[in-house]
């Protein structure tokens, strides 16, 4: 009977010992507070902007030369009014394919971004939770939704929120003194 005792005493120590320790994260939460997420969204609106403007600036020509025509085209022949606005109909054209072209180059740049903050917050994950002691930590989402209930003392996402912007602040000034890609111009 004592052996018996012993062994399940040794049991129970051991499975104590390798209790599965899981945690959850709000994932969506992560994104909006990250200052990592929240500079890759300023950096992403401001070359949006300067896209933008670089357009607009690109368009002022074509503007000025559909004006002009409006202006004059009952003063033109047939022949010269058809030429014309088949002129003005390719530069538009052209600068449509542009307009895609440039917003093409910002949604790639978006999903760039965003893959890279997404690699950033699971590697940071893995190794917090590593350190932690953690078995499990997953993530739940409005679309994903992961974890149906779990008790809010298993919510880690304030800490982990603070962790990633304490870890990108340290990081953040190496990143700042390289310099930055500067978008491809917009002709």
């Amino acid at each position: 009977m004592k052996k018996l005792a012993v062994v399940f005493s040794l049991m129970i120590l051991m499975a104590s010992c390798s209790q599965v320790k899981i945690a959850y994260v709000d994932v969506e939460e992560i994104l909006k507070e990250y200052d990592g997420a929240i500079k890759a969204e300023e950096d992403m609106q401001a070359q949006s902007q300067q896209i933008s403007q670089q357009l607009d600036q690109t368009a002022l020509p074509l503007q000025q030369k559909i004006q002009e025509y409006q202006q004059n085209k009952d003063k033109m022949s047939t022949a010269a009014r058809q030429k014309k606005e088949s002129e003005l109909m390719r530069e538009q054209q052209a600068f449509q394919q542009q307009q895609q072209m440039a917003q093409q180059q910002v949604q790639a740049e978006g999903q760039r971004m965003f893959e890279k903050i997404n690699t950033d917050i699971e590697t940071f994950l893995a190794e917090y939770g590593e350190s932690n002691g953690y078995t499990y930590i997953l993530g739940s989402s409005m679309q994903t939704k992961s974890v149906l209930y779990g008790k809010e003392s298993l919510n880690i996402t304030d800490e982990v929120i603070d962790a990633l912007n304490v870890n990108y602040e340290s990081e953040a000034p190496a990143e700042e003194a390289s310099p930055a890609e500067e978008p491809a111009p917009v002709n």
